[in-house]
């Protein structure tokens, strides 16, 4: 076996705003988490690898390989990649070694896709600051094309945030741009957390129930009118160091998704939902496509809102608190 490592790391994502409504045109807003991360190694018995885990992900890795091997041969791939490479690599036991919870909304594949495009895809656009608007979009079209070999349907945002490892806001369909949130008129409570449901979701059957339903035009009328201007709102007011506006749109998409996303909302937190709605120390959102693994959650009291967890017997992860510096 080969002792060489391969030591990019790829950091975890979490979507603040955009799930689902982004597939209908609204703006995105997503930041990398180092908390979570991956990189490609190779097994090798002279280190700790978890083997069982280690053949699982060469596994999928090979499955993903042969899709791309398939796309080449249909002439129909958006990006080319060194597929007689990576299958060597494969035969000599290249793996992606994650702690990124797999089904938990905070983008495993899309790591996964970030850094096989980065080792292995040819004439690859590279992260760089200025890029232009047309190498995000080809990227973003390059990453939902491989990624949606895992999930179906893909936006692409999910590897491309891991990629540049930097805050990305899809503005609109012509518009994507590296950002920084800005601190000002913040407050020492002020944080975003995530809860554990205790479960794993699987994105593609959520995905496939929403591309379902938005068949009926009349929700997808309701998304377009109801849901997509406050996921801009809530994005827009963040962006302008508009905090107070914020959580004023966060709450009013929080009971949006209540009552509109219910199948998404795991049956664990139901309750702790409408609770946040209740009494206002805090309020949860879906992560990433839901069903189960963390939901997102904002407040401007985070220590109230951390007992309030630790009286259910639910511990919260801090994404980023008391000054929410991004």
């Amino acid at each position: 076996m080969r002792t060489r490592q391969k030591k990019e790391t790829y950091y975890s994502k979490v979507m603040l705003f955009g799930e689902y409504s982004i597939i209908l045109g609204s703006m995105g807003l997503t930041i990398p988490y180092s908390n979570f991360n991956g990189e490609l190694r190779f097994i090798n018995n002279n280190s700790y690898t978890n083997l069982d885990f280690a053949q699982y992900s060469n596994t999928q890795i090979k499955a993903l390989n042969q899709y791309v091997a398939m796309l080449k041969t249909s002439k129909r791939p958006f990006v080319d990649f060194d597929t007689e490479r990576l299958e060597n690599d494969l035969n000599e036991g290249l793996y992606f070694e994650s702690s990124i919870p797999e089904g938990y909304g905070l983008g495993s594949s899309g790591a996964l896709v970030a850094a096989l495009y980065n080792e292995y895809a040819l004439n690859k656009i590279e992260a760089h600051a200025g890029i232009r608007d047309n190498e995000l979009f080809s990227l973003k079209k390059s990453f939902a094309q491989l990624e949606s070999f895992y999930h179906g349907t893909s936006s692409g945002i999910d590897p491309l945030i891991c990629y540049f490892k930097q805050p990305i806001v899809l503005e609109n369909a012509h518009h994507m741009s590296l950002v920084g949130i800005p601190r000002k008129n913040l407050l020492h409570g002020d944080a975003v957390f995530l809860v554990n449901s205790g479960q794993p979701g699987k994105t593609g059957p959520l995905v496939k129930l929403f591309m379902d339903k938005i068949k009926n035009p009349d929700y997808k009328k309701l998304i377009n009118e109801k849901l997509t201007p406050l996921c801009n709102q809530s994005i827009k007011q963040l962006l302008n160091g508009q905090p107070d506006l914020m959580f004023e749109s966060l709450n009013r998409l929080s009971a949006f998704q209540l009552k509109h996303f219910n199948e998404m909302i795991p049956t664990s937190i139901q309750a702790d939902w409408e609770e946040g709605l209740k009494d206002e120390c805090f309020t949860l959102k879906l992560c990433g496509s839901g069903g189960g693994g963390f939901t997102l959650g904002f407040t401007r009291h985070y220590k109230d809102a951390k007992a309030y967890f630790a009286a259910q017997g639910k511990d919260i992860i801090p994404v980023y608190q008391e000054v929410l510096t991004l």
